[in-house]
């Protein structure tokens, strides 16, 4: 008896010790599957975002003409951007944001656009929106990781076509130009009234913890695996002076 109840003393606390582990196992095991499923959402974002580039430019003739796209301070892509409700003019949507550095596209930080009213004037589908910031003080509204189009920054619908006209002012007035596309339907829209932040969620996700967003627009973090067809498509339309020599130069034909 007196041997029973010391074995019995003795398992007690092993057989808590291994119910604890195996608590913790499991705990850990959940962490993991949601982290690599927030992952998959960023990563299908992204690939969105390339697609997004690849079908808008596919179409020359009725895309971001080239010369804008390739003067572009930065891009910002938001794919699906979709109504809060019927008869409510505000929008929102999850993108990503890149900037030209010295040696190439940035490290894209994700991002929320919010408000704005522009769903009536594409009538009110889900939309893809791409942003493309012109000049440094666009640029400036951009790293501070929150502004209101219209209000901070002064936005313009951008033109479409192969190349756009010389004598448009766009260049010298717009800080932002703004295109959206839905049922295929592809245009420039004004998005005056809508905000765009950095997603701190997402970016806590993407880079395994919170990165300013000057930090990442900067290209002072390296550009995680997920971001790279996107960055990648992007290079292919809008060439860094690393590829291309100046932003304002172009390859003669051969």
């Amino acid at each position: 008896m007196n041997t029973n109840g010391l074995l019995r003393r003795c398992l007690t606390p092993i057989a808590g010790l291994l119910l604890v582990l195996s608590s913790v196992g499991f705990a850990e095991d959940d962490k993991a599957t949601t982290t690599t499923e927030d992952q998959t959402d960023i990563a299908k974002r992204l690939d969105a975002s390339a697609n997004v580039l690849n079908e808008i430019m596919g179409a020359p003739d009725n895309g971001i003409p080239d010369n804008i796209l390739g003067d572009a301070k930065c891009v910002a892509v938001v794919p699906s951007m979709v109504k809060f409700a019927l008869g409510v003019g505000g929008q929102h949507g999850k993108g990503v944001a890149t900037c030209r550095t010295a040696t190439g596209w940035s490290a894209p930080a994700p991002i929320t656009v919010t408000g704005g009213s522009f769903g009536f004037q594409i009538g009110g589908q889900a939309t893809d929106l791409v942003m493309l910031v012109m000049n440094q003080k666009g640029m400036d509204h951009l790293l501070s990781s929150k502004f209101k189009i219209g209000a901070d920054a002064s936005a313009a619908a951008g033109p479409v076509g192969r190349h756009a006209s010389a004598d448009t002012d766009w260049k010298l007035k717009a800080e932002v130009l703004s295109y959206s596309r839905s049922r295929g339907a592809f245009a420039g829209v004004d998005l005056s009234g809508a905000s765009i932040k950095q997603d701190k969620d997402e970016t806590h996700i993407l880079y395994g913890k919170m990165v300013p967003f000057e930090t990442i627009l900067a290209g002072k973090v390296p550009a995680p695996k997920e971001s790279h067809s996107f960055l990648a498509t992007l290079e292919k339309y809008a060439p860094t002076p690393t590829q291309r020599g100046s932003l304002n130069t172009t390859s003669e034909p051969k």
